[in-house]
Parts: C-alpha cells; sequence; structure tokens
C-alpha cells in the first residue's frame, strides 16, 4: 500500500506504520511526502517493509525496493516518483531499468508503484516496463482510473489506483478551506474531512510460472457500496 498521506495527509510515522503492519500489510510505499515526518528519518532506515521512491539522491534515508512474503510466496516491490510538475529528482525510467532488471535474476513477481502526477508520465512507464514488471500501479493524484488493463507482454497497469479516506471534501481535506484558498489565494491551513469515506485498491491474479499478470481488477468500496470491476 501507499502510506505517503497517513498521517493527516503528511507523509507517515512510525507508529501509523505499525499499526499498518499489525492490520496485515506486507509493505508501505511512500511519495513526495515521504520527510514531511521527522520520525521517519531514522524509522524508515530500520524498517525495510517502508520503502521511499529509489530516484530520490544518493545517500537519502532508506531504501527504494523490498521483497515481502506472504503465503509462500515472494513479491519484489519498486517505489520511483515521476517529475513532471513535482520535484526535479532523478530519471525514474533509469532507475526503474536498474532495479527491475536486477530483481528479475531472482524474482518473477515484481510491483512497481509510480508515484506521479501526470497521467502521461505513469502511462509512459507501463510500457516501459511492459513485461518485465508483473504490475505498474500509479498512485498520487487520489483519484482512481478507469484504465485497468493488462499489456501485450503482460504487465497489469493502472494510472492511479485511488485513495482511501473521506470522499465528500477536496482529496480527503475539508472542502471549506480548500473552496477558500482557490477563491482568495490566501494561505489556508487544510484540515482532514471526517466525512464519509471511501477504499480503492487494484487486485491482481499473477502466473506463479512467469510472474505474468493474469487478471486485474479495480475495486471501490464506500460505506454503502461496493463494487469490484
Amino acid at each position: 500500500m501507499n502510506g505517503e498521506n497517513a498521517a493527516s495527509g503528511r507523509g507517515i510515522t512510525p507508529a501509523i506504520a505499525r499499526e499498518f503492519f499489525d492490520w496485515g500489510v506486507h509493505g508501505i510505499t511512500m511519495g513526495n511526502h515521504t520527510w514531511d515526518n521527522k520520525e521517519i528519518f531514522d524509522f524508515i532506515d530500520d524498517e525495510p517493509r517502508i520503502i521511499r521512491p529509489a530516484n530520490f539522491p544518493p545517500g537519502t534515508p532508506g531504501r527504494g525496493y523490498t521483497v515481502v512474503k506472504g503465503g509462500g510466496k515472494e513479491l519484489a516491490i519498486v517505489n520511483l516518483q515521476g517529475r513532471t510538475f513535482l520535484p526535479a529528482i532523478d530519471d525514474p525510467f533509469r532507475a526503474a531499468d536498474e532495479i527491475v532488471d536486477e530483481l528479475r535474476k531472482k524474482h518473477k513477481h515484481i510491483l512497481v508503484d509510480f508515484h506521479a502526477e501526470a497521467t502521461s508520465e505513469k502511462i509512459a512507464m507501463g510500457w516501459h516496463l511492459d513485461g518485465r514488471a508483473s504490475i505498474v500501479v500509479g498512485t498520487h493524484t487520489h483519484v482512481q482510473s478507469n484504465d485497468d488493463t493488462i499489456l501485450p507482454q503482460g504487465t497489469a497497469y493502472q494510472t492511479d489506483a485511488g485513495m482511501v479516506g473521506p470522499y465528500e471534501g477536496v482529496l480527503g481535506m475539508q472542502k471549506e478551506a480548500v473552496l477558500q484558498k482557490f477563491q482568495t489565494q490566501l494561505p489556508v491551513r487544510f484540515q482532514v474531512d471526517m466525512g464519509k469515506w471511501h477504499f480503492h485498491a487494484i487486485s491482481v491474479e499473477l502466473n506463479d510460472n512467469d510472474g505474468k499478470a493474469r487478471k486485474i481488477q479495480k475495486i471501490r468500496l464506500k460505506e454503502d457500496e461496493w463494487r469490484m470491476d
């Protein structure tokens, strides 16, 4: 799961991460809010199940990929961050080549979380890794996309998995403050909305032999509605 907004929209804390692990989460990816909580700096070095974008500059705390186990199987997870409309960091495509190609020597099942703003950059990454990664899924925009597909070489792809959190605000924040910001351009303190919630995710079935995707489904769950497309 992507946890970079878990602490009221700003990064993650060790306590929240431990709670996720207690729930059964195997691995947590991050993004542009990775360093919003200072507690994470030491914790991310000691906890291999949390990864930050692999294309962060050299010397950055933490790691950009990990391998998790569950149900007698292994899954390699890679975290990357885009550069379009986000801070200028190292090339995610080059980082993907280096890491995914190395992981493929030992692992058949590879998931790439591409934390990026631009749909075009995410789609490009999907094509770039088709046949090399089992899953390429985008995060960051908070809005679940409707383009779940299996690419020609067997990679399951979706531009954005969506978010978990309140849906009656604006991307999880109280709508009144966001509207004030748009209308006045004055500094405004955003607060997490506490209204009705929704849960977005994807479910992917992989082939045990070659790691290619057999099936991908979107999951959309609200307080009063459940859908799996």
